[in-house]
């Protein structure tokens, strides 16, 4: 009885697992004409000269199929560097695994140059939140984030310590007039705030941007969900600071943090899955998939997180000037960075663009602010420009507990405890942004002693969040 051939046979003679081989055993069912040793040896001219058979009623589908696989266009994916190449962290012992592995594989792209990861990271996409990293001439959408432009903004008004605890009643008051919080909120009508953003030539650049400025408009001066916040507190100079011109001393100080807002959210989705679709990378690396700065997307995109990033600008500008005319006081001194953004700097003596996810600059003498929590204190801190850093430091005490842990294992009755033990007024928040979810911010600090110098320390004194905890739209 003839024997007939099956993919163990095929594999034998040359065949590979997948749809050719399945076209190959259903064509050797068809030949019942042949023995078995000619079956075998017709299928192996086959695969070996395929173009011989195209004219072969029965063999023609094999041969063809054969042929469109060998001229098919070679696989897409853009493969990983085969090594880790090093990189600097700092608080590593406390530090997550997920976000050590997530930084790992961003230094394995091949258009990496160099990275380090900051002691409040955590694990987040893509890029882990305290990420840093440098590229050769190409940009991750989620490299920069969801969040376009976050930032921190902080004034120190001309106003002593002991003003504040006599007129709280006036601060929270002015405080809940003259803010608006939570995902999808913005103004309306007469609310609305004008800023010379929204005459910026590049909403034009793009339809997205013109289809976007109306939304950017309505949200101007707003803040997000999550954990961005406005809040009045006390600010502490041990001694002058002679570049600012503050002289020692307590003074009242608002700071706040918050982003792009739907706007920015709107074009980190768009980019990303752009990137996606013209940047093949492997699975553990889809996140991190980046646009060409030479293409035309690229362009679009770095346009694009510039004209956030002014925007978010713009949101802290509105709030600050608001609530400074509020309180009739006069600025002594504004400090203000961002993160979640992108930066043409010099590294190693090239030009790159340097991704900070939540990391704050931290050049040579440049200023910046590291938050704490809603409980523990900020910090204006100096740059020092470490290089191995990148110029870069951490951007606030960072979670080391999820946002859905902390609604698990945090109670209201501890919350409240621990505001009432800071002296710490509360609008809004949920627990999912409850102080005990947050690293303790002074080991944070010390773990980045050779990275920045501290200036003063802000206490938080009232504070506003979005009343549901909700995180942008």
């Amino acid at each position: 009885m003839k024997r007939n051939i099956n993919g163990n046979d095929l594999l034998a003679i040359g065949y590979q697992p997948g749809e050719i081989l399945g076209l190959a055993i259903k064509t050797a069912l068809a030949l019942t004409e042949l023995t078995f040793n000619e079956a075998s040896d017709l299928l192996s001219k086959v695969k070996d000269t395929p173009e011989n058979y195209l004219d072969d009623e029965i063999m023609e589908p094999l041969a063809s199929a054969i042929i469109e696989a060998a001229n098919a266009p070679a696989d897409e994916v853009i493969p990983l560097k085969a090594h880790i190449q090093g990189y600097a962290r700092y608080g590593e012992a406390f530090i997550e695994e997920g976000a050590r592995k997530q930084m790992d594989i961003a230094m394995k792209l091949p258009v990496t140059v160099g990275g380090a990861l900051m002691p409040d990271a955590h694990q987040g996409y893509g890029l882990p939140i305290g990420g840093v990293l440098a590229t050769r001439n190409a940009i991750i959408p989620y490299g920069v984030g969801v969040d376009i432009g976050c930032r921190m903004a902080l004034s120190i008004f001309d106003i002593p310590e002991s003003h504040f605890y006599g007129n709280e009643a006036k601060y929270k008051r002015e405080l809940l007039a003259h803010t608006k919080f939570g995902a999808g909120h913005g103004f309306h009508g007469r609310e609305k705030s004008d800023h010379a953003i929204m005459d910026h030539n590049d909403f034009n650049a793009t339809a997205m941007l013109k289809q976007l400025k109306d939304k950017a408009y309505s949200q101007l001066g707003s803040s997000g969900g999550g954990n961005h916040f406005v809040e009045w507190g006390i600010i502490e100079f041990e001694k002058k600071d002679e570049v600012l011109g503050i002289e020692k001393g307590k003074y009242v100080a608002l700071l706040s943090h918050s982003g792009s807002r739907g706007f920015g959210a709107t074009l980190a989705g768009y980019y990303t899955k752009l990137a996606k679709e013209l940047c093949k990378l492997p699975q553990e690396a889809a996140n991190l998939a980046y646009l060409d700065m030479n293409s035309e997307e690229g362009q679009e995109y770095w346009l694009a997180m510039n004209l956030a990033g002014a925007y978010a600008s713009a949101c802290h500008e509105v709030i600050h000037n608001k609530l400074s005319e509020a309180i009739g006081a006069r600025v002594l001194a504004k400090v203000e960075n961002h993160h979640n953004f992108a930066w043409k700097e010099i590294y190693n003596g090239e030009e790159v663009i340097v991704h900070r996810k939540g990391a704050t600059p931290a050049g040579k003498d440049v200023m910046g602010i590291i938050p704490g929590s809603m409980t523990a204190p900020g910090f204006l801190v100096r740059g020092k420009g470490e290089e191995k850093a990148i110029n870069s430091a951490a951007h606030g005490a960072g979670r080391q507990m999820s946002r859905s842990k902390a609604i698990k294992s945090i109670t209201k009755e501890e919350m409240r405890a621990i505001l009432k033990d800071h002296n710490v007024t509360l609008i809004g928040a949920g627990l999912d942004e409850a102080p005990m979810a947050y690293k303790d911010i002074d080991m944070v600090m010390n773990a980045q002693r050779e990275l920045v110098d501290i200036v003063a320390k802000f206490s938080p004194k009232i504070v506003r969040m979005a009343d549901d905890g909700s995180r942008e739209d």
